[in-house]
């Protein structure tokens, strides 16, 4: 069971982003501040759920938490000033959104830019550690796996329908055989 929070007596925020490691799409980020008594036995690291499982956790959460946001950085920022930094930024712009201002903030990962006047404890693997953590990386995966989803209607040659622009066989054959399109991450190495 995951823990409900960190700091029993402030208004925490859990942070956490997808994408990094994909060569196609935005890198997205969710904030989200959970009520301290909420539970949910099936909330876990989006990854160890299943699509069914996050989208019914994605329906309960944005009906639950008392604020969340989900924000993304393009391809085109990531090219710009790094993928590290383009997932701080992403986060900065989820918190920028939340209609609630947290006291604290968790973050996923080891290292993370503070965000102004907000305190922030950085917790590795900390989506399969607190609910709120948790909660926001199911809402970013959610998000992101959608718009892939969407923009392989467009550019089905590239699987991202299934590889969501991670760098799959499958997609890296594409990219070999049809180049990148405007949405492939010039700064990694695609093939």
């Amino acid at each position: 069971m995951l823990k409900p929070f960190y700091h029993p007596h402030l208004i925490e925020a859990g942070l956490d982003e997808v994408g990094r490691g994909c060569l196609a799409g935005p890198v997205v980020a969710a904030a989200v501040v959970l009520p301290k008594e909420y539970t949910n036995p099936l909330l876990n690291d989006s990854k160890q759920l299943t699509k069914a499982q996050r989208n019914q956790l994605r329906n309960e959460i944005t009906e639950v938490a008392l604020a969340w946001a989900v924000a993304e950085v393009s391809n085109q920022e990531i090219d710009q000033i790094n993928i590290l930094k383009a997932s701080f930024l992403a986060m900065h712009r989820a918190l920028d959104q939340l209609t609630l201002r947290p006291e604290h903030l968790l973050v996923d990962g080891n290292r993370f830019t503070p965000y102004p006047f907000v305190a922030h404890t950085c917790i590795v693997k900390g989506d399969a550690k607190f609910m709120s953590i948790a909660a926001a990386s199911v809402l970013a995966k959610t998000y992101r796996d959608d718009l892939m989803e969407r923009l392989s209607e467009e550019f089905p040659q590239y699987g991202w329908a299934r590889n969501v622009g991670y760098p799959t066989p499958v997609h890296r054959r594409a990219i070999e055989e049809f180049g990148p399109c405007h949405h492939h991450r010039m700064s990694f190495k695609l093939i």
